[in-house]
């Protein structure tokens, strides 16, 4: 499988896109008119420093309002024509797109059209060229690739073929099984991008919201499945237009767009086991089975107030590392890892953000295969010298430089417990908190497309709808990322200015990545109650926030006292789920815990109290314009 990215894609000049496309994995690039005239350098000189590169140069774009054209206007569209084959000779490529036509005085037909695109064949045919056409969405009179196709049967020319962009035909709702009657060999090129599913105009939509393929809600893998169908075997590349992406990470992105191209030809072959897809093996993802533990880079004074605060969420520490200066607290089946070491990667953690979660621990079904899978998704693999006592647990990079480790029984992994710790199976009643629920990962606006793609790409995991949490200084935009019946659940929360509580957190943090972890209880009346017999103190929640669920929901006032005694906030979703949250204090640069209950298969996060939540915390925290320490 040839896999190619256009490099109007991703951020950076024309030499920063090649190096990180490159780097990524890339088999060849498209080079994007714009990005080439902005360049100093010689058709000549980029295309040799593409070659050079590694990377095939693999199309040239876009040639726009050619067909169809009356006098002397379709004179001048060839000259143009000419001057870019000129062009495309110098850089050495040989395949050219040229879009639909949006031209007030292009004329429809599609012979006219047709007739135009056997002379610029035959012109290209001369110069040992090709030339691909492509249906934009918003074409004067050619929007479907439908119309293209014939166009390009009917002209005839074995140099003129079709380009099909996943975009133009899923924007439009045409059905992509319609692909399936074009002859694999007259398509030419394909081109691919996601998008949100939204109500706007189709060009303001394209230039702006398109995305890395399961990054969005268009039928991508329904669209490659067609493709394929066909027997197309030619490359599949990326063409996005986003305005994060223009100012986001360059090489990051070109990880994503390599990563996403891998997972979508992956979904394709499992989807449709009789096409054809060129691609190593790799195992199928699969969904995390649960959180097996959370590890804190901490230590001295912060690292005695996380364990004091643990104590009072019910906590007790169960064990301590054989060799290394870890500590092992449990509740129900939740282990929280404390890493007090002054060497290695906790240390660095620590030293960049202080008391901070640097490590994750996913329990999945085959640790191994997760591994396997993350690699031919690009991911980082992690690794750091071992101790005699040591087991050799597999882990990648994730968010912000932390780790994410994976844990099986088949292997034993899952007993590190016993022999590193010296931890007993025996539960910890504590106050009732059985597991984690969700975790609550901090991040800037801009990088949440790529993380959901990591996690939607490596596991069998669903997004939830974005929503928007209202801060009283601004918009936090959150996305949830869960595996099937919620045994793994993620938040992913996107910060876009630091006046917010989650930007706040990122700024004084220097980047941590988890804000809080929820764990979940079977009746939080009790653990609330037992909470406040241990002295633990919640986030004080306004009076106004009772009175008002008085009026939203059907409860009973001797509910709401009750609610109103423990500060616990209630959530209902209409259909007989409901949703009981209880908040810890901020500390550790606005680090905290949150306790919940679901009931009746309530699936969301309580959203509707975000507002008051985040209000409550701002009243503990420091006054606006008061500098931290």
């Amino acid at each position: 499988m040839k896999t190619g990215i256009a490099t109007v894609s991703i951020s950076g000049t024309l030499e920063e896109k090649i190096v990180a496309i490159a780097a990524a994995g890339f088999d060849g690039i498209e080079i994007f008119e714009q990005d080439f005239i902005a360049d100093t350098r010689s058709p000549r000189e980029v295309g040799r420093r593409i070659r050079d590169a590694g990377l095939e140069l693999l199309l040239f774009q876009p040639f726009r309002d050619f067909e169809g054209l009356p006098g002397d206007l379709r004179r001048r569209a060839f000259d143009r024509a000419e001057r870019k084959f000129d062009l495309m000779q110098e850089l050495g490529t040989d395949l050219v797109l040229v879009c639909s036509s949006v031209h007030p005085e292009a004329q429809g037909g599609i012979d006219r059209s047709a007739e135009d695109f056997a002379e610029l064949g035959a012109r290209a045919a001369k110069r040992g060229l090709r030339v691909g056409y492509e249906a934009l969405a918003w074409g004067r009179h050619v929007n479907d690739h439908r119309d293209a196709w014939e166009i390009v049967r009917r002209a005839d020319h074995p140099n003129v073929g079709l380009i099909l962009d996943s975009f133009h035909t899923l924007a439009r709702g045409t059905d992509p099984d319609t692909i399936r009657r074009i002859p694999g060999d007259r398509i030419f090129f394909v081109q691919l991008a996601d998008a949100p599913r939204i109500e706007m105009d189709l060009l303001y939509w394209s230039r702006h919201f398109r995305a890395m393929p399961g990054e969005g809600d268009l039928d991508v893998q329904g669209f490659m499945r067609a493709v394929m169908a066909t027997g197309y075997a030619g490359p599949i590349s990326l063409e996005i237009f986003n305005d994060q992406f223009r100012g986001g990470k360059t090489k990051q992105l070109a990880r994503d767009g390599h990563r996403s191209l891998v997972d979508l030809m992956d979904a394709v072959r499992r989807a449709e086991p009789g096409l054809t897809v060129d691609l190593p093996p790799m195992p199928a993802p699969v969904p995390p089975q649960g959180t097996a533990y959370v590890e804190f880079a901490t230590r001295g004074a912060e690292a005695e107030a996380l364990a004091a605060t643990l104590s009072g969420l019910g906590f007790a520490q169960t064990g301590r590392h054989v060799g290394k200066d870890l500590t092992l607290w449990q509740q129900g089946g939740i282990r929280l890892v404390l890493n007090h070491e002054r060497s290695g990667h906790a240390e660095a953690i620590f030293t960049t953000h202080g008391t901070s979660v640097c490590d994750l621990g996913l329990s999945v079904a085959s640790a191994a295969d997760t591994l396997d899978r993350a690699r031919a998704l690009g991911a980082e693999v992690f690794a750091q010298p071992r101790g005699p006592a040591e087991m050799e647990i597999p882990g990648i990079r994730g968010l912000g430089g932390s780790v994410l480790h994976f844990l099986d029984e088949g292997s034993g992994l899952d007993e590190v417990w016993e022999r590193e710790f010296g931890a007993g199976s025996d539960p910890v009643p504590g106050v009732g908190l059985r597991r984690v629920d969700h975790i609550a990962q901090t991040m800037s606006y801009d990088e949440m497309l790529s993380w959901s793609l990591f996690y939607t790409s490596l596991f069998a995991m669903k997004k939830a709808p974005m929503v928007d949490v209202i801060d009283p200084d601004g918009l936090v935009r959150s996305q949830a990322v869960a595996a099937p019946g919620g045994d793994f659940r993620i938040t992913l929360n996107g910060a876009e200015t630091h006046r917010t509580l989650a930007g706040a957190f990122l700024a004084e943090s220097f980047g941590a990545i988890v804000q809080h972890l929820a764990f979940a209880t079977d009746d939080i009346l009790a653990t609330a109650e037992a909470l406040a017999a241990r002295g633990f103190e919640p986030l004080p929640v306004s009076a106004n926030y009772y009175d008002d669920l008085a009026a939203r929901f059907d409860l009973p006032q001797a509910e709401i006292a009750r609610l109103r005694a423990l500060n616990l906030f209630y959530d209902a979703d209409g259909r007989g789920g409901e949703f009981l949250q209880l908040y810890s204090r901020p500390f550790a640069h606005g680090l905290f815990f949150e306790i919940v209950e679901r009931r009746g298969g309530y699936d969301g996060y309580g959203a509707a109290n975000a507002p008051v939540r985040i209000a409550a915390q701002k009243r503990l925290g420091r006054p606006k314009g008061m500098p931290s320490s």
